[in-house]
């Protein structure tokens, strides 16, 4: 059985550590920088009439998607939440049936069925976004015991959030992925707010991840700005389920740069210290550690000419039509 244990690891810093190295934090950057590209152009578009629903933006967050998805290998499983774009992103999904799949157009992953918050491509292990708060927990929980009766060695991230952590179907999760040793790396992205509830409103611990003590699996709190941190720790965590030695929590603390969904205007977000976080941006972070700026506006440009395409190609995607929608009500 795991033991228990939590340890607190800042990261930081622009001197690389010998396991990381600049193809590495290129490679990063760039799927950093998509997210923050992405997410701000899906915002623009659902200002001009093209995505309907709730969109709940990702920015400020993107170390923590891209440092943990960058550790694993792509046959593992992520399971991620309604904050998810990054996520998918980071698993190399294609920005061109993300886009689609959130303007509702029939080219998307999920046919336009899903929307923002049930994007999912079982063709990349990815098993979904979720629009229930905590509900992706559960899932991961039961990809890895299905991963440990076939006896693979793959590894499940769960992605969840600092509200989730306060539900009862993260403590029945994580004791269930911990009295079986199950390969899960659970990872709490605390980023100070559940809605609008201040974390520090909702649990009397400064380190969620000590939770983690209550079940017997170790607990590590990193900085969610620093993704070259938040790599580090996922590696170890997943190495460590790889071979047999169970779950892992990581608490990756980070400040979402907004209010919880696209409408809202974030007023109980303190400005002063919203800006103290802004000052460690995580897509700044990486790049400033790439070495050849040349390299950084090659990347950027990159970026910009793949989602200008994402979106023209969703916008020229037709809609779902009625029968294909009744078909699949029949079907399931």
């Amino acid at each position: 059985m795991a033991t228990g244990g939590s340890s607190k690891n800042s990261g930081g810093g622009s001197a690389l550590p010998p396991a990381v190295d600049q193809g590495l934090v290129r490679e990063m950057f760039r799927k950093a920088y998509t997210i923050r590209r992405f997410e701000a152009r899906c915002v623009e578009l659902y200002r001009e009439g093209f995505i309907r629903g709730y969109f709940h933006p990702y920015l400020g967050e993107e170390a923590i998607a891209v440092g943990a998805c960058s550790a694993i290998e792509p046959d593992d499983y992520v399971v991620s939440t309604h904050r998810g774009h990054g996520h998918c992103i980071s698993k190399d999904g294609n920005l061109r049936f993300m886009m689609a799949e959130i303007m509702g157009r029939s080219t998307g992953y999920c046919g336009g069925r899903g929307g923002s918050m049930h994007i999912a491509s079982l063709d990349d292990n990815n098993l979904g976004a979720n629009g229930i708060v905590g509900g992706g927990i559960p899932i991961a929980t039961g990809a890895g015991f299905a991963i440990k009766v076939k006896k693979a060695k793959q590894v499940v991230l769960s992605f969840f959030s600092d509200g989730a952590a306060n539900n009862g179907v993260f403590g029945e999760s994580v004791n269930l992925a911990a009295i079986f040793d199950l390969p899960v790396v659970f990872i709490l992205e605390n980023n100070h707010y559940a809605v609008s509830t201040p974390v520090e409103y909702a649990c009397r611990l400064d380190d969620l991840a000590r939770r983690a003590d209550g079940y017997g699996l170790p607990g590590v709190s990193v900085d969610g700005n620093d993704a070259v941190a938040v790599y580090l720790e996922t590696k170890k965590a997943a190495a460590r389920a790889r071979k047999g030695g169970g779950p892992t929590l990581i608490e990756a603390k980070t400040y979402r740069h907004g209010g919880h969904h696209v409408n809202d205007p974030g007023l109980y977000m303190d400005p002063k210290i919203m800006a103290k976080w802004k000052e460690r941006d995580p897509v700044d972070q990486l790049r400033e550690r790439i070495t050849d700026k040349a390299t950084v506006k090659k990347i950027e440009e990159g970026v910009e000419s793949a989602l200008a395409d994402a979106v023209e190609f969703a916008k020229n995607s037709p809609s779902p039509s009625v029968g294909e929608f009744l078909k699949y009500i029949e079907t399931y």
